[in-house]
């Protein structure tokens, strides 16, 4: 209209939109009160405070759409998608089967999803401490089993045979 208002008051105009929504097969998600300094989290159905939200400066209320919760949930199922391909419950599954402990020490809680960097398959979960060791010999067996002997008194010395060339130990 010229002055700026609608011709039809809020509740009618809500009532017309999901007369309209529905007519085409779809359905409007009901609306719930909420009380001021709150949000309600669509993932969870739940009316949570200010303070277990995140800021968003993109969003026109300035939070953003859902609950921390549900945000941080929603990161590691995409994490372990995107990285491994793989879900929490093929994760969890994959502890079950390695009997709760890391595949490598036998003694830590496994946390840590490890693959292949080459062809990217999945080899099992590790602790920490496993999982950071494999990265520093860069998945290298031949390194892997030079710290392996170093480890058990085999000192890794190799002989002179020629002038640039050296024969490692077997």
């Amino acid at each position: 209209m010229r002055d700026g208002l609608q011709a039809h008051c809020r509740a009618c105009q809500a009532e017309h939109y999901r007369r309209r929504q529905e007519a085409g097969g779809l359905t409007v998600r009901a609306r719930v009160p909420v009380p001021r300094g709150s949000e309600r989290c669509p993932k969870c159905a739940e009316v949570k405070p200010h303070s277990e939200w995140v800021r968003d400066k993109g969003s026109s209320d300035g939070w953003a759409s859902h609950c921390r919760d549900c945000r941080a949930r929603r990161h590691r199922e995409s994490c372990f998608q995107r990285r491994c391909g793989i879900t929490e419950a093929e994760r969890d599954a994959m502890i079950e089967a390695q009997g709760g402990v890391c595949v490598i020490c036998l003694s830590a809680r496994p946390e840590h999803v490890d693959h292949c960097h080459e062809t990217g398959r999945v080899r099992g979960v590790l602790c920490f401490s496993c999982y950071a060791a494999l990265g520093q010999l860069k998945d290298r067996p031949a390194a892997m089993r030079r710290a392996a002997d170093y480890v058990e008194g085999n000192s890794w010395k190799p002989t002179l045979v020629a002038p640039g060339v050296y024969q490692l130990p077997s």
